[in-house]
């Protein structure tokens, strides 16, 4: 059935879709400014930084986010309403966020894109994990 503009329902629900992608790359855009200017602020820009300790550093996240699953996923210390894995994965994103906004990387597209490309693949597509 057409709604009041002629449009269908899925035409509505595609352009709804896209509202809601453009305002997760704004929002998510904006968030990585404030996290990438906290971070300079806190004398992390300072001089260049070298990329591969970055992604260290990410990784080092991600270590720790195994290492609450491993002690239990107690509480955090410095967030006690989140437990211990919640914690360690923001600090990777917000790693993520802080070296992607330095770099000028259009990483919430890239997401977007990414997930798009990942609608049409094939189950586990040929991968057994």
């Amino acid at each position: 059935m057409d709604g009041a503009f002629g449009d269908t329902q899925q035409e509505v629900f595609e352009v709804r879709d896209q509202l809601r992608l453009q305002y997760f790359i704004s929002a998510f855009d904006e968030m990585a400014t404030k996290i990438h200017l906290n971070a300079r602020d806190k004398g992390w820009w300072k001089e260049d930084r070298n990329d591969g300790e970055i992604i260290a550093l990410i990784h080092s996240e991600l270590s720790e986010a195994l290492e609450g699953f491993r002690k239990g996923n107690p509480s955090d210390e410095h967030c006690p309403e989140f437990n211990s894995v919640e914690i360690e994965l923001a600090d990777a994103i917000i790693r993520i966020m802080d070296f992607a906004k330095a770099k000028g990387f259009r990483l919430a597209q890239a997401i977007v894109a990414k997930h798009n490309f990942n609608l049409n693949r094939p189950y586990k597509h040929g991968k057994r994990f």
